[in-house]
């Protein structure tokens, strides 16, 4: 059977742990600040503790790449030529044209390796909902199953991540422009802490708005506690900007109340993290199917 290798981008905030654990590389998006592009690299966690610094003091907005277009080239011609087929996850469609992208590299590389296997999946999802998908095609992989069993599994499976995500301020998605909500939604939201789903597109979309953020956490706790199917043989994803404190409840609280197995923590990378802001933390698990479409 040929070797596969697993790709995502810097959306998946998957840290070097368990993408070593997994055998799962990345392609780099760039944040541009001031002029200045830098490769998003998820395991330079000083950088990314410096960025979330940086927005907490000057309110700057730093502006974000998709992933180049030679990164892609360099990324599967190298492992077309080590005799791999690639799978590359990548992040929501309406958050980024990468998937386009690397859609059409593959294309143009099939003409110099007709025999190259290169499948691009739009997850339909960001941060740790697309890196557990990343995670599931690696499982897959590392299962024995071929490339077309892993990518409709994948495909299969994309609507069935429940995100569930609150943040610090509004000022950054505002800024950014990422969520999509009526200007009532986000009137005067004083003290108040929205949730905000991943819907079948793959939009942000808010649902629900709580007082204070204690409330949004445990809000987080029990819309997971009615999406997910069998926790008991699932890790819950959590993904924080900044704020460990509160992902260390999140923990906590997902696996007592909900009953998961366990539970993996990461920092929300740079190219989701500049779009959200410091403070934001999300959970992520397995569910019920996505059907909310705006």
């Amino acid at each position: 059977m040929q070797k596969i290798k697993i790709f995502t981008d810097s959306c998946a905030d998957l840290g070097a742990d368990i993408r070593e654990k997994y055998d799962i590389d990345f392609f780099k998006m760039c944040t541009v600040d001031n002029g200045k592009e830098t490769p998003a690299d998820l395991s330079d966690v000083a950088f990314i503790r410096g960025l979330y610094q940086e927005i907490r003091e000057t309110g700057r907005r730093i502006f974000t790449t998709q992933v180049p277009m030679h990164e892609f080239e360099r990324g599967f011609t190298e492992a077309v030529r080590e005799g791999y087929a690639v799978i590359y996850v990548g992040c929501a469609l309406p958050m980024s044209s990468s998937v386009n992208t690397a859609n059409l590299v593959a294309k143009q590389l099939l003409e110099s390796y007709p025999d190259a296997v290169i499948r691009c999946i739009d997850s339909t999802n960001c941060s740790l909902g697309e890196g557990m998908l990343a995670v599931l095609a690696a499982t897959l992989r590392n299962e024995g199953k071929g490339v077309d069993e892993i990518v409709a599994e994948i495909e299969a499976q994309k609507r069935h991540v429940n995100q569930f995500v609150t943040v610090g301020s509004l000022d950054m998605l505002k800024k950014a422009g990422r969520v999509k909500g009526s200007a009532a939604f986000f009137g005067n939201l004083l003290g108040v802490k929205p949730i905000i789903i991943s819907d079948y597109n793959g939009q942000n979309v808010p649902i629900v708005k709580v007082k204070g953020r204690k409330a949004s956490l445990d809000k987080i706790v029990e819309l997971i506690g009615q999406a997910v199917i069998d926790p008991a043989s699932q890790t819950v994803y959590i993904a924080h900007a900044d704020c460990e404190a509160d992902a260390e409840y999140l923990r906590a609280a997902l696996i007592e109340r909900c009953g998961f197995k366990d539970a993996y923590i990461y920092f929300i990378g740079p190219i989701v993290g500049v779009c959200i802001g410091p403070d934001a933390i999300g959970a992520w698990c397995f569910g019920k199917k996505i059907e909310l479409a705006i």
